[in-house]
């Protein structure tokens, strides 16, 4: 069986390819909405609202993921019709996403943190066999345990798959901070595998 550490570096090195998304195509629907259009509205949230519950599971858990996804979009209503396309609509909309779970927090501190069971169906892994779950459960027990923001580029660059420079439109920061932040995250779950294995090997060695 692969060591916590392989596991790891499994799941997030090198990076996780992102989907295929039609980003001219959704940019087009959200200026059309912007201007009033419905159906244009209907599609753009159709073409955009798994993106947004995925990003909002991944942060926020999935047990709060629906509310959040419902918030932003009420939110992205509001402010579709000064929409100017400076980065794409998906971009921006995954901002207003971010900020969701941002204002979330700040209300409300003291929210416990998901369990493992929770990961279930957040779109990150394949995975069909308990074994392979296992695995996936441990490095994102890790992943939970790093600084909020490293998290953030973390899931929005290796999990999620954006490039560095839409996560760091998301992230309304440099395209630097988040490959600083994403650098100190590999270093702290390689630093943390290594503690577990420190202690896997102690215990089976024993007194």
């Amino acid at each position: 069986m692969a060591s916590l550490k392989q596991r790891c570096e499994l799941v997030f090195f090198p990076v996780v390819k992102s989907p295929e998304r039609n980003d001219a195509h959704v940019t087009e629907l959200a200026l059309a909405a912007g201007r009033g259009d419905r159906d244009a509205l209907t599609e753009f949230i159709r073409e955009t609202q798994d993106d947004v519950w995925r990003l909002l599971a991944h942060l926020g858990g999935r047990e709060i993921a629906d509310d959040l996804t419902q918030e932003t979009y009420l939110r992205v209503m509001g402010a579709l019709p000064r929409f100017a396309a400076r980065s794409s609509a998906r971009t921006w909309l995954l901002s207003l996403a971010r900020r969701v779970w941002v204002d979330n927090i700040r209300h409300d501190m003291a929210r416990p943190r998901k369990s493992h069971v929770e990961y279930e169906d957040t779109g990150v892994t394949d995975a069909t066999n308990s074994t392979i779950w296992s695995e996936w459960i441990d490095v994102r027990t890790l992943i939970d345990a790093l600084p909020t923001e490293r998290r953030e580029a973390l899931i929005l660059t290796q999990v999620l798959g954006y490039t560095y420079e839409e996560a760091a439109k998301i992230a309304g920061v440099r395209v630097g901070t988040i490959r600083s932040r994403v650098a100190r995250a590999r270093a702290d779950l390689i630093n943390a595998t290594s503690s577990a294995l420190d202690d896997e090997e102690t215990g089976t060695r024993g007194p």
